[in-house]
């Protein structure tokens, strides 16, 4: 089975490669934004380092029990590691748990292998307490961390781990990729591509469940009628999506995706945008304001994304929020999106 992965082929190679040469490494890093693919490449890794009957050094037959096991996370030699939906951050006895399994001797594979998803969220004290493992690793043990970028963590944990930076595909390669392996209609390959700003995780996300492409429809939509509405209305709706935290995140994300967008009209740069299906609404509403303005938005947003994240309170957020966006009548960036 190859890897089936869209775009890092240098990264496939990579891993494939100290497989062959037998120089795997005790640790590696991968880093990259959500829905670039850094799990997916962790775990045709795993079951490239596990197959029980590989058809070549470095790949995976797929059907065998650990690559089947693997790819269902549900291996006894994996382990994974993530932050509680009831918490704020991965917790040091978490860490401690790991390193209690990863002493053991592998039970059904050659090696024991952690996952650490998304480490930037660890306590400094479980991210502490992973370097005495990644000093002195067990000989059968191979930890795959995770994270948006290398500098959100310790120097001394990135310091030991082989570093793997993914980085967004172009569109049109993300496009054309998502058509041939995929089978997506040529129109719909191009609109995830942009969509998912060339992050071939998230494109494949917004294909296989629509209702993503609703909440977003839905969210923009909101934000466009607030533009024009007093603080009173605004307020209320603040109050309304401070409710839930998860949501209020996924509401600033696309938020955050439709300003950059404007500030790149504003700016005289709109070849690259995001949400390609909304630019005569784009266009219209870079023409009513300046750049600045636009740029303060998207820093507010950026901010209150990272408030949530940390448990700021989220009512107190989202107001401070709606006194940042410009006030526009009602104008012709209002009128239905095609």
């Amino acid at each position: 089975m190859a890897w089936d992965l869209i775009g890092h082929a240098w990264a496939e190679e990579l891993l494939k490669g100290h497989i062959r040469r037998g120089a795997v490494r005790h640790a590696y890093l991968i880093t990259g934004p959500r829905g670039i693919g850094r799990r997916t490449l962790a775990l045709r890794f795993a079951q490239a380092l596990t197959c029980e009957q590989p058809p070549a050094p470095g790949e995976a037959c797929g059907v065998c029990r650990n690559c089947r096991q693997i790819a269902r996370q549900q291996h006894p030699d994996l382990h994974i590691v993530r932050r509680a939906e009831d918490t704020r951050v991965i917790k040091v006895e978490q860490i401690r748990a790991l390193e209690r399994l990863l002493a053991l001797t592998p039970r059904a594979a050659p090696y024991r292998i952690a996952l650490l998803l998304d480490f930037e969220e660890a306590h400094p004290s479980a991210a502490n307490a992973l370097l005495k493992t990644l000093e002195e690793p067990p000989p059968h043990v191979v930890l795959l961390l995770t994270a948006e970028s290398a500098e959100a963590l310790l120097p001394t944990v990135v310091s030991r781990c082989e570093v793997l930076r993914l980085r967004p595909l172009p569109p049109a390669a993300l496009a054309e990729a998502l058509q041939r392996r995929k089978g997506i209609p040529s129109q719909e390959a191009d609109f995830l591509a942009h969509l998912s700003s060339g992050r071939p995780g998230y494109a494949l996300r917004l294909h296989e469940d629509p209702a993503l492409l609703e909440s977003r429809a839905e969210a923009l939509e909101n934000l466009l009628a607030l533009l024009p509405a007093d603080r009173i209305r605004r307020f209320a709706f603040a109050d309304e999506a401070s409710k839930d935290r998860t949501a209020l995140l996924s509401l600033l994300a696309v938020w955050l995706s439709f300003w950059r967008d404007v500030l790149m009209v504003a700016s005289g740069a709109p070849s690259a945008l995001t949400n390609v299906d909304y630019r005569p609404r784009l266009e219209a509403l870079a023409a009513a304001i300046a750049p600045e303005q636009a740029l303060t938005v998207v820093q507010a947003l950026l901010q209150a994304a990272d408030d949530v994240e940390h448990y700021v309170n989220t009512r107190l957020v989202a107001e401070n929020l709606m006194l940042t966006f410009p006030l526009i009548p009602h104008s012709s960036f209002l009128i239905p999106n095609p």
